[in-house]
């Protein structure tokens, strides 16, 4: 009885103060969250490694993920090695619902972890359901995406120039509708 409860106050935790979820209200959280489906990783565990296939997205209900860009290699000793630790209401992995990307990091437990995952049958099944919910999930990855996408051409332009980094932008624009129309 007890862990019951203690789950559904993790999983409220999630419904409530999740930025990934903010735009949606409790009713469609509720429901979204209904899809997701919790698995269990013990501390040392990885959830997915870099350049795996995007599957889904992950919310964590309890414990610590490090998402890590970079190995130390020793073929590759200057390579750059960022890593970030996430807890609830935390979520990770989000943009491989909405497109095609293989993973940019490793996901691996610091701690025992559960966690709620939501994966591309899930978003299939919402989008059948609730095509409103679904909308307001998509607007809420384009968003990511756009945020991503300007900070890191500021962050380009930082370090060479704005030229380049709007060469950059709109190339891969540019060749990614070339490639559509083939």
């Amino acid at each position: 009885m007890f862990d019951k409860l203690k789950r559904l106050k993790d999983q409220s935790n999630i419904v409530f103060k999740s930025k990934f979820l903010a735009n949606l209200n409790p009713a469609e959280r509720y429901e979204f969250l209904q899809l997701c489906h919790r698995r269990s990783y013990k501390e040392g565990e990885y959830v997915f490694y870099k350049n795996d296939p995007g599957t889904g997205m992950y919310f964590i209900e309890k414990g610590k993920i490090q998402l890590t860009i970079g190995t130390p290699d020793d073929e590759a000793p200057d390579e750059i090695i960022s890593e970030l630790e996430l807890e609830s209401p935390d979520s990770f992995g989000a943009l491989s619902i909405g497109y095609n990307l293989r993973r940019k990091s490793s996901a691996k437990c610091t701690t025992d972890c559960d966690l709620l995952g939501f994966f591309k049958p899930d978003f299939e099944v919402l989008r059948d359901r609730h095509p409103q919910i679904a909308v307001k999930f998509l607007q809420t990855l384009t968003n990511i995406a756009l945020r991503q996408l300007e900070t890191t051409a500021k962050k380009l332009a930082e370090v060479s120039s704005e030229q380049l980094a709007l060469n950059i932008q709109f190339q891969t624009y540019y060749e990614a509708n070339r490639e559509e129309k083939v």
